[in-house]
């Protein structure tokens, strides 16, 4: 049977990352692919690494070849790949475990030819994000293009490792790799993929760790005049990649801009070494996880392994929304009452302390997703304040204030926030087949039912302590 993704990764003297690269991939959450590893005639134990996945998982396909180059590499793997889609990791780099399922999702969602994601830039043990494109929902050729022209020589394009492509678009019109230039080969395929895909969608999450490590071409040792010759073929075909997807007019009015690539890849196009502001030590980028506490029996064990797992299929979402994972989890609290007695009522049913959730619904509210009111209470008149029923409802207030309470708010959920609550509604979706997945019919139906049971005790319990 077809795999739905080929993961194409090509290895030349890699071992020292290899094994952190394969089992990144291997430990993908989505399993339906096939995993191309071409051994470029490594002096190393490279080889031998690869034969050792090979045998022990069926996915793994080995090819060992003479050392060719990495383009070479690239296109035997085309040559034996069977999947829709196509991936590519490079050795000493990895990904994210939801890499692959969020760039399948995308695609099938969005009838995508291009997925193109964000990704993390890493120097030693710190990291940072990476991404250009803010637009929402899929883009024409046009479009994208249009985009690609702002930062022409940005890695965020140039590379293969951080899109899916289709592989039908690949085989009908015959790409493969340029093998005879070494500067802009990803680049260039892009630029011909690109032609003939018609919807593009820009993901909005880092999924890719891509290692600060790559030389230059100066460093490759490729003489000043062949590199000079290099670069301007690249920019040619780049010229007329434009005058192929735009009309002459619009091609004549936007030529100065298409003219920047050629500036902006006198420095060979390759990403700063620098990190930029807001960077994270390399671990607390993603969702923490204590792998021992996994292991742990009792009450306490179980939700924190509940409340993590839906932390990461919550996460994505904040991700693209730029947001926090509480400020996602706090909308999903929302989806469930829209009036509170108090901001008390809805930290406590959050799970979050008054602070996390005066900021949380400050961060919603600057976004355009929510609008918080304050519900006042009718004053008493004058006239019935010496009541019975007065001094009651005058000793409930106090009693309120007194518990720390504060007043009743009403939280509406604005339609700026229809797309983040659509992934949510996804998010939701992915936690439930985690937890249920391998469930029988019959099974889900029995878990229900006794769900439903846990429940009502629960309720019986915990109406009497309040």
């Amino acid at each position: 049977m077809r795999p739905m993704v080929s993961i194409i990764v090509p290895i030349y003297n890699a071992e020292q990352y290899l094994r952190r690269c394969v089992d990144s991939i291997l430990n993908q959450e989505y399993t339906d692919y096939e995993l191309l590893l071409v051994n470029d005639g490594s002096t190393d134990a490279s080889g031998d690494i690869c034969e050792e996945y090979g045998d022990r998982d069926p996915r793994v396909i080995v090819i060992q070849k003479e050392n060719t180059g990495v383009s070479d590499s690239r296109n035997r793997a085309l040559d034996r790949a069977r999947g829709k889609y196509l991936q590519f990791l490079d050795s000493d780099d990895w990904i994210t475990p939801d890499a692959t399922r969020l760039f399948v999702r995308a695609a099938e969602e969005y009838g995508c030819d291009m997925v193109i994601s964000d990704f993390y830039r890493v120097v030693g043990e710190r990291l940072s994000p990476k991404g250009d494109i803010e637009e929402e929902g899929v883009l024409t050729r046009e479009e994208f293009a249009a985009h690609m022209m702002e930062n022409p020589a940005d890695f965020y394009y140039g590379v293969l490792w951080n899109k899916l492509y289709r592989r039908d678009i690949v085989e009908e019109h015959k790409l493969r790799m340029d093998t005879d230039i070494s500067w802009c080969e990803d680049f260039m395929f892009n630029l011909e993929y690109i032609r003939y895909a018609k919807v593009f969608y820009a993901l909005h999450a880092p999924i890719y760790y891509y290692v600060k490590r790559k030389g230059s071409l100066a460093s490759q040792g490729i003489n000043i005049s062949k590199t000079v010759k290099m670069k301007l073929n690249v920019f040619e075909y780049y010229n007329n990649f434009y005058k192929h997807v735009l009309e002459e007019e619009d091609y004549e009015k936007n030529r100065l801009q298409v003219y920047r690539f050629f500036i902006d890849a006198a420095g060979d196009g390759t990403v700063p070494p620098s990190i930029l502001p807001g960077s994270k030590k390399l671990g607390d980028e993603r969702v923490f996880v204590n792998t021992e506490i996994l292991q742990a029996e009792g009450p306490a064990g179980e939700d924190y392994r509940k409340r993590k797992l839906l932390e990461h299929y919550l996460e994505p979402v904040a991700l693209k929304g730029d947001l926090k994972v509480m400020d996602v989890r706090l909308l999903l609290c929302l989806c469930e009452k829209h009036e509170w007695d108090s901001r008390r009522e809805l930290a406590d049913f959050a799970g979050i302390t008054r602070t996390n959730l005066t900021s949380g619904l400050q961060r919603l509210t600057m976004k355009g997703f929510l609008k918080v009111e304050e519900v006042k209470e009718p004053k008493p008149s004058k006239k019935d304040k010496t009541t019975g029923k007065n001094k009651m409802k005058a000793a409930e207030m106090a009693e309120t204030k007194r518990k720390g309470r504060g007043g009743r708010i009403a939280v509406t959920i604005l339609p700026a926030a229809d797309a983040v609550m659509k992934e949510l509604e996804m998010a939701q979706r992915d936690y439930d087949a985690a937890r249920f997945a391998g469930f029988t019919e019959e099974e889900l139906i029995k878990y229900a039912e006794l769900s439903e049971k846990i429940k009502e005790n629960t309720k019986n319990i915990l109406y009497f302590l309040n």
